[in-house]
């Protein structure tokens, strides 16, 4: 999917309606964490600062912090996730955490495309 981008962090975003940011994490972050237990799902309505850790993911192996990696207002979350974290593995349309209201879409110039994404994971040492 080409209009995908992604971060450092292993956060996906999708961009929606011009400005609203989709945001989950990839397959690579979920590969290691392994088998999902629960999700903290940011508060509706929420400012939050691109970096900011504004989920968190847990596992029976350890908890990840989800940062988001736009500036904005949390405008929706899915709640399906809190009765079943592993959605999280399913399609981009299930698995998705929160979707952010950006208030300066400039910011996703900074994320890497699916290319870059897999440059920098092959840059990783594993």
């Amino acid at each position: 999917m080409s209009d995908m981008k992604y971060t450092k962090d292993h956060e996906w975003i999708k961009i929606e309606d011009g400005n609203v940011a989709v945001i989950g994490i990839t397959e690579f972050a979920q590969d290691a964490l392994g088998d999902l237990v629960f999700v903290e799902l940011p508060e509706m309505g929420a400012s939050v600062s691109k970096g900011d850790d504004f989920a968190v993911v847990e596992s029976v192996k350890t908890a990840a912090e989800v940062y988001t990696p736009v500036t904005g207002e949390v405008v929706a979350i899915n709640d399906n996730l809190e009765g079943d974290a592993e959605l999280i593995k399913k399609s981009i349309d299930e698995g998705w955490i929160a979707k952010i209201k950006m208030t300066d879409e400039s910011e996703i110039a900074d994320l890497m495309d699916k290319a870059a994404y897999d440059k920098f994971l092959a840059e990783q040492d594993h």
